[in-house]
């Protein structure tokens, strides 16, 4: 699942396929923007901020995309057949003569302004994983309403960009608290580690594709409790449970997580 750490691996590999190379085929394929010729224009660079991929062009425009849920970006030697997924699922193509970025299943595609950044990121926190990283700041956001859930404030990208499903499940754990469980109930010096972990932990998978929480090594054990129904908790033994509710998932431990737990549908 996209989270920070996934968009930052993905456009540092864009990066290094496009930045400083001139396009030799670019198609975009949304209505809106499939008559937008970029070919002949030099890409200046692909930079992530939170779950967002801007990758800046010449003439002052950025391609913007999300990747959301399932959403990627796959690159390959000019001329190798793409396997990304179904031809019909590409929804983007940038080229050059050495490398092509195929963007798959991307639900959210512009061409905008460099100038007009700000009207699709300028609403994010601090960026885990960018050069804006300020803890003090995030702590701050985090724990402006105390009676949010913590899960509903890790999410909002106001608060502090690149968490998702994932951390969000895995970063309640690891504080021994539920995701339902209001921000201002949590321990004197909870948030402030709970900000640390969070950039540690995509600090530390943000250079690999396959993200991971735990220590051990041992095969199906990457995570603690996220996509673990029913597994036992790696701290006390109990089994995992998972709720959901409207397009979200989380993974906890009745056991060992304190809380409660608020989702309507709980198996």
């Amino acid at each position: 699942m996209p989270e920070g750490d996934t968009v930052w691996y993905a456009a540092h590999r864009l990066d290094a396929a496009l930045a400083g190379r001139v396009l030799t085929l670019a198609d975009l394929r949304v209505p809106r923007f499939a008559t937008a010729d970029l070919t002949g224009r030099r890409v200046l660079g692909v930079t992530p901020r939170g779950k967002h991929l801007l990758a800046r062009v010449e003439g002052g425009l950025t391609l913007h995309s999300h990747l959301r849920m399932d959403g990627a970006w796959r690159v390959y030697a000019t001329g190798e057949r793409p396997h990304g997924g179904p031809a019909h699922q590409i929804r983007a193509v940038l080229g050059n003569a050495e490398f092509t970025a195929y963007g798959y299943r991307l639900p959210v595609l512009e061409l905008l302004r460099t100038a007009d950044e700000s009207q699709v990121a300028g609403h994010l926190g601090p960026d885990l994983l960018g050069p804006d990283w300020d803890p003090a700041e995030a702590v701050r956001r985090l724990t402006a309403d105390p009676a949010r859930p913590l899960g509903e404030a890790l999410l909002d990208q106001r608060n502090l960009a690149g968490i998702g499903n994932v951390y969000k499940s895995e970063l309640a754990f690891l504080a021994a608290v539920t995701p339902w469980l209001p921000v201002g109930d949590l321990g004197p010096g909870v948030p402030e580690r709970l900000v640390a972990t969070a950039h540690r932990l995509l600090e530390a998978n943000k250079d690999r594709p396959d993200r991971r929480t735990t220590t051990t090594r041992r095969t199906g054990e990457r995570l603690y409790v996220y996509g673990r129904e029913g597994r036992p908790c790696p701290r006390c033994g109990a089994p995992v449970r998972k709720a959901e509710s409207a397009d979200r998932v989380t993974y906890w431990c009745p056991a060992c997580q304190r809380g409660g737990q608020g989702a309507r549908t709980e198996r």
